[in-house]
């Protein structure tokens, strides 16, 4: 499995979380039963690291918002925020760079019109006021 991969299988773990308001655990484990879930320990780290990160993450997410609440986002924008703002605080072996453009591909996949081009404005101001 690539790390575009587990990346996709770990929005979608999240955005379920988000969704429907599930224990992680529960879901991981609902996922592996009903074998929708590829065992990768990369996917995993990013689902636990997202969730005990949460408050941190939000905050910084927050804090790049131009004119926006964060209560006013997408689920699945938040969740790909959440994602790439886990990545570029908590995981220095991955460039900025990198986790931003997966989460811009992501939101072409998963989300609304304006999704892409307003992550990639976000992530890219996380990346000034908290990487560079």
């Amino acid at each position: 499995m690539t790390r575009r991969e587990a990346r996709e299988q770990a929005f979608c773990l999240l955005f379920e979380q988000a969704a429907g308001g599930e224990r992680m655990e529960d879901i991981l484990k609902a996922a592996h039963e009903a074998r929708d879930l590829v065992p990768n320990s990369f996917t995993e780290e990013l689902v636990f690291g997202v969730e005990e990160n949460r408050e941190k993450i939000d905050g910084v997410v927050r804090e790049n918002l131009r004119g926006w609440s964060i209560h006013r986002i997408s689920k699945v924008a938040l969740t790909l925020l959440r994602l790439a703002v886990y990545e570029m605080l908590f995981d220095p072996a991955i460039p900025a760079s990198v986790s931003i453009n997966e989460a811009v591909e992501l939101a072409k996949t998963y989300g609304g019109k304006g999704d892409a081009p307003y992550i990639n404005g976000v992530l890219s101001s996380v990346n000034k006021s908290h990487c560079a």
